[in-house]
């Protein structure tokens, strides 16, 4: 007889804590450094426009001019903002290696990933760096230095790990439900949301023309993607699948951002549904490869990362898919190697794996001495 954990909410306090100490390492990091990688200025360029730092903290605006960006958007406000960005990264990773990977060892992670890798990264593009100067590569809000780069790292992050105890059975993927689903569509509907703040602010003026249309087609996109990834469920798997009409909207809301400045409606319209179509379709892949990933953080954010970025070159006459594609393999492969290099590192020193007992009895009693409702019974024998 063996005992098997059979609760879902014996994860929910570590998945809460990892959602909030993420955010809080990762502003910290990119105040101490982070954000003076990404934006080094142009005289401090090194290794052709590659790598630059500006120095450690943040600057006095009487040093740094306040109104950098036209009188339209502060030094101050570019660093809140794009701090959420690179937090958001990290997030991403989360709930990839979710259920089985040691609390200390993801937070170290997050802390090396933010402060080095994604703005380095995020320079190359954002801070003036070399595919923006060379290739006039354009990714407006994130689908790339934020969506894929989350991606990237997750995928190094899983395949180091291994799948969960008991999701595949001689190949065959075992479904293991999720906590709650009302409390997963309330996720899903805060990040339509919050992604108005993303993608609209990252016009960086209050420009009407600009952010209006940056809006609608951010609405336009997560709607067809709600839809394209019902029918598509309902094709692949006869059955209305409402968890893939949630990553639906998400992989819509990551298709459209980085064009969301660049195309018309109409476009965001098909961009949302062909990323509805490819999430599903990703899930289901990862699945057969017994790529095991809780919440298709690859789907949602990798696959659909990668179309957003091409989409752009494919549907906007100001931006070629050559360009497109250079950024998205560069961006990539520095992500993946990097981020590999960095769990490899760990899984050799601190190790990266909980042990089988923790992970069948949870992560929330080993690592954080509570359960997500005291009192429940959360074992079985089978």
């Amino acid at each position: 007889m063996r005992r098997v954990r059979t609760d879902p909410r014996e994860e929910l306090p570590n998945i809460l804590f990892k959602n909030t100490v993420t955010p809080a390492i990762g502003i910290l990091t990119y105040a101490l450094c982070g954000f003076a990688l990404m934006y080094p200025g142009e005289t401090n360029w090194i290794l052709g426009q590659a790598f630059g730092f500006a120095g450690f903290g943040l600057h006095d605006p009487a040093a740094a001019d306040p109104m950098a960006y036209n009188g339209k958007f502060t030094y101050w406000t570019d660093f809140l903002f794009q701090g959420m960005f690179a937090a958001t990264a990290a997030t991403i990773v989360s709930g990839a290696v979710a259920e089985r990977i040691k609390l200390n060892s993801y937070m170290v992670f997050t802390a090396v990933y933010v402060a080095i890798v994604y703005p380095i990264l995020g320079s190359w593009g954002w801070g003036g760096g070399w595919l923006l100067d060379r290739f006039n590569f354009h990714d407006f809000a994130g689908s790339t230095f934020v969506h894929s780069v989350g991606g990237w790292a997750a995928l190094s992050g899983i395949l180091l790990l291994g799948p969960r105890i008991g999701k595949y059975v001689n190949g065959k993927p075992m479904a293991i439900m999720g906590h709650s689903m009302p409390l997963a569509t309330i996720g899903v509907f805060l990040l339509w949301f919050g992604w108005f703040g993303f993608n609209g602010a990252s016009a960086l003026s209050a420009d009407p023309q600009v952010v209006s249309l940056v809006l609608v087609n951010t609405t336009l996109a997560a709607a067809a993607g709600i839809l394209a990834a019902m029918v598509s469920g309902m094709a692949l798997l006869k059955r209305i699948d409402f968890s893939m009409a949630l990553n639906g909207c998400l992989a819509g809301l990551v298709a459209i951002t980085a064009g969301c400045d660049a195309v018309t409606p109409l476009s965001a319209i098909v961009i949302g549904l062909i990323a509805g179509v490819l999430v599903v379709l990703a899930v289901l892949g990862f699945d057969r490869l017994m790529i095991d990933d809780p919440v298709g953080a690859l789907s949602v954010h990798l696959v659909n990362g990668v179309l957003g970025t091409l989409a752009v070159g494919i549907f906007s006459s100001q931006y070629s898919v050559l360009s497109q594609l250079v950024g998205i393999l560069s961006v990539g492969g520095a992500a993946f190697d990097t981020s590999f290099a960095i769990f490899y590192v760990l899984k050799k020193t601190l190790g990266i794996r909980i042990t089988e007992t923790v992970e069948l009895r949870g992560l929330d009693v080993w690592e954080h001495g509570s359960e997500a409702y005291a009192g429940f019974q959360i074992f079985t024998n089978v």
